[in-house]
C-alpha cells in the first residue's frame, strides 16, 4: 500500500470516529484531516518521492438548489479552497437542481470528496434535529426552512473560521504545502464563475446562524478524534 492509500484509509477512519455526526465532533475531524494532509505533503516533499500525480475531476452524488440546501455551495467552496481542489457545481439546461464535483491532484481530490460528504452528512444530521423540534412546536414551514438554511450557513462561516485559525497557527511550519497547484488552477478555468444567490442567504435567522457558526468554532484537535485511527 502506497503513501497516499495509507493516508486515504487513515482519514477515513478518522471520519468513522464520530459514529453519530455531530457538529463539534465534525468540525475536530476537518481539521485533523487537514493537519493529517498537510503533514504527509510535507513528509513527500522531504523525501523527494512524490510521484506527479494527474489532475483528477470527481462528481459527487450530492445535489442542491437554491430552494434546497443552498448552503452546499458554499461549504463546497470552502472545503475545495482548503484542501487544494476546485469545487463546482453544475446543472442540466433549465434545471435547478445543482450536482456538485471537485477536481484536484488524485489524492487531494479523493480525500476533498470524502470530508466534504461527511461535513454535508454532520449538518443535515442537525437539520434534521432542527426539523423535528419545529415541527413539535407546530412551527410554520417557512420558519422552519428560515432556520435549516440559516444553521447551514452558520456552519459554513464557522468552519472557513476555523481553517483560517489553524492556517495562521500552523504557517511557520506547513508554509506553501497546503497552496493550490497550479495544474489544479489551470484544470479549473473552464468552469466558469457564474455566481449562485440564493435568497435564503439574504434572509438568515440570527440565533440559527450562530448556533452553527458556535458549532463551526468548537473544536478541540486533541480530543479522541485527534487520536490515530
Amino acid at each position: 500500500m502506497g503513501k497516499g492509500a495509507d493516508l486515504k484509509d487513515k482519514i477515513r477512519k478518522l471520519l468513522a470516529l464520530a459514529k453519530s455526526p455531530e457538529e463539534h465532533e465534525a468540525k475536530a475531524a476537518l481539521l485533523k484531516a487537514r493537519q493529517l494532509m498537510a503533514e504527509h505533503k510535507l513528509t513527500e516533499e522531504e523525501l523527494r518521492d512524490a510521484e506527479k500525480q494527474q489532475v483528477k475531476d470527481i462528481r459527487t452524488d450530492i445535489t442542491c438548489s437554491k430552494r434546497k440546501n443552498p448552503w452546499i455551495i458554499n461549504l463546497s467552496a470552502v472545503i475545495g479552497e482548503n484542501y487544494c481542489c476546485k469545487g463546482y457545481r453544475v446543472h442540466g439546461k433549465g434545471q435547478q437542481t445543482q450536482g456538485i464535483g471537485f477536481i484536484g491532484l488524485e489524492d487531494d481530490v479523493e480525500l476533498c470528496v470524502e470530508i466534504f460528504k461527511y461535513a454535508v452528512d454532520c449538518v443535515l444530521a442537525e437539520i434534521k434535529r432542527i426539523k423535528e423540534e419545529c415541527c413539535d412546536l407546530d412551527l410554520p414551514p417557512m420558519f422552519t426552512k428560515r432556520r435549516c438554511d440559516s444553521f447551514g450557513y452558520g456552519f459554513v462561516y464557522g468552519c472557513s473560521e476555523a481553517f483560517s485559525k489553524q492556517e495562521e497557527e500552523h504557517k511557520e511550519e506547513w508554509g506553501l504545502v497546503l497552496v493550490m497547484p497550479q495544474e489544479v488552477e489551470e484544470a479549473a478555468q473552464h468552469l466558469g464563475h457564474q455566481p449562485f444567490a440564493a435568497s435564503a442567504e439574504e434572509d438568515l435567522s440570527a440565533s440559527a446562524f450562530f448556533a452553527g457558526k458556535k458549532r463551526g468554532q468548537e473544536f478541540d484537535p486533541h480530543r479522541r478524534l485527534a487520536e490515530e485511527a
